[in-house]
C-alpha cells in the first residue's frame, strides 16, 4: 500500500495584476493556511517521504512552508511537467519514484489536481486552495501506478474547516 497526498498550492496574492502567473506569490492567508497544513500533516503522522512540486512560486511557496511546519526533511523536485499539471504529468512522476518511498505529495493546480484527484478514487471533490486530500492506492510499487488503479479517498482537509 502507498500513500498520495494530493495538495493544491495555498491562496496566491493578486496585488500585482501585472505579474506573470508562474511568479505570483502567496498571500498572507495562503502562507498562515500552508504552514497549518504542514501542522495537520505533522500531527496525522503523514509526514511525505518525498514532494513532487510545480515550478510555480505560489506552489514552491506552499511546498516549503508546508515541509518546514510538518518536520519534512526528504527531496523536493520541482517538475515543469506539474505546470499547469495534468493527471497523466502527475502518474509519470509518481511512476519514477523508487520503492522504499511510502508517502509521497504532489503540490500543483487546479483543474488537474481534481481530476487526478477523481482519476484514481471515481470521487468528484472540489480542492480550494491548500486543501489536501489523502489516497491510499493498492499498490507496492510506484512503477506499478495506472490511470486504471482504484485509491481509496481517506480524507479531504480544507484549512477554513480545520479548528485553529
Amino acid at each position: 500500500m502507498k500513500t498520495l497526498l494530493i495538495l493544491r498550492h495555498a491562496k496566491s496574492s493578486w496585488k500585482h495584476p501585472g505579474l506573470a502567473d508562474h511568479i505570483r506569490p502567496l498571500n498572507k492567508r495562503g502562507q498562515a493556511s500552508a504552514s497549518r497544513m504542514g501542522q495537520l500533516l505533522y500531527e496525522e503522522d503523514l509526514v511525505p517521504d518525498v514532494i513532487l512540486c510545480s515550478p510555480a512560486l505560489r506552489a514552491v511557496d506552499t511546498a516549503n512552508l508546508v515541509a518546514e511546519a510538518c518536520g519534512f526533511d526528504g527531496e523536493m523536485i520541482r517538475s515543469n511537467d506539474l505546470y499547469p499539471g495534468w493527471p497523466e504529468d502527475y502518474l509519470d512522476l509518481l511512476r519514477s519514484l523508487t520503492d522504499a518511498i511510502e508517502i509521497a505529495m504532489v503540490v500543483g493546480h487546479n483543474p488537474g489536481l481534481e481530476a487526478l484527484l477523481e482519476l484514481l478514487t471515481d470521487e468528484s471533490e472540489h480542492l480550494p486552495t491548500a486543501a489536501i486530500a489523502l489516497v491510499r492506492l493498492p499498490i507496492n510499487r510506484w512503477s506499478e501506478l495506472k490511470e486504471e488503479t482504484e485509491g481509496d479517498l481517506q480524507a479531504i482537509w480544507r484549512p477554513r474547516s480545520l479548528p485553529d
